[in-house]
């Protein structure tokens, strides 16, 4: 249960806080660097509000491989050892107001959970669960399930609609119920789409949650800056 009311338990790698500020396999994506958490940048909590912000950073650019202006954050439950928090099965939800604008590309994904330092780890079934990737488009969103290990990797998705600009001008809860028959997306406590659980779907699931940049339309018009706000994230396991 993260509610944001306190200082956010973040480092940049772990381990030993709950959240770290890059993909535990070193990966980041789309046209924004992931910073490592700073005093006020990327992250900052306000109100019981954790407000993410992408912006430009000439001077960023200049050291960077890629030449990449942007910067911007991310969250991640699980360090590279796969330490953190993780639930293989549940219901996984995110309270967000999302920005608007062609360009960003805010995301809430679980990810399965196994050591990224253990090249072998992970090949015996390996999925990746997008409940929400927003391209800034006024009225849908993106969700999808990913099964990358083993390979070939294969992937089943829905467009989901919404209002025009719904989701960028107040809040709504983004879940997840994962069972081992069902993998059930839900906007706002209704079920908007369901897949079958894949088999490959056999390790815990970690928590992300991203301001990307760039996933589907340039980010030329993108103002500088702009910003996701979350409310909480919260994981719900079975009573047994």
């Amino acid at each position: 249960n993260e509610d944001f009311n306190g200082p956010l338990d973040v480092s940049p790698w772990g381990p030993g806080t709950r959240w770290i500020a890059h993909t535990p396999w070193h990966g980041d994506f789309g046209d924004a660097a992931f910073a490592d958490p700073a005093p006020d940048f990327p992250f900052t909590i306000q109100n019981g509000i954790l407000r993410i912000e992408a912006r430009k950073d000439e001077e960023f650019a200049k050291s960077d491989p890629w030449k990449r202006v942007w910067r911007s954050g991310l969250l991640c439950s699980n360090d590279p050892k796969g330490q953190g928090f993780s639930l293989q099965y549940g219901y996984f939800e995110m309270r967000a107001k999302l920005p608007a604008g062609k360009g960003v590309w805010p995301a809430f994904w679980l990810v399965s959970s196994y050591d990224r330092t253990n090249p072998e780890a992970g090949k015996d079934g390996a999925i990746e669960i997008d409940v929400i990737e927003y391209y800034g488009f006024p009225d849908s969103y993106m969700s999808t399930v990913h099964i990358w290990e083993p390979k070939p990797h294969r992937a089943d998705g829905m467009m989901i609609s919404t209002k025009p600009n719904e989701i960028t001008n107040g809040f709504h809860n983004y879940g997840c119920m994962v069972t081992p028959e069902w993998i059930i997306m839900f906007f706002d406590g209704v079920e908007v789409w369901r897949v079958k659980t894949p088999p490959e779907h056999n390790k815990p699931l970690m928590i992300l949650l991203n301001l990307a940049l760039g996933g589907g339309w340039p980010i030329d018009e993108l103002k500088s800056p702009t910003y996701m706000f979350v409310d909480w994230v919260r994981a719900y396991a079975k009573k047994k």
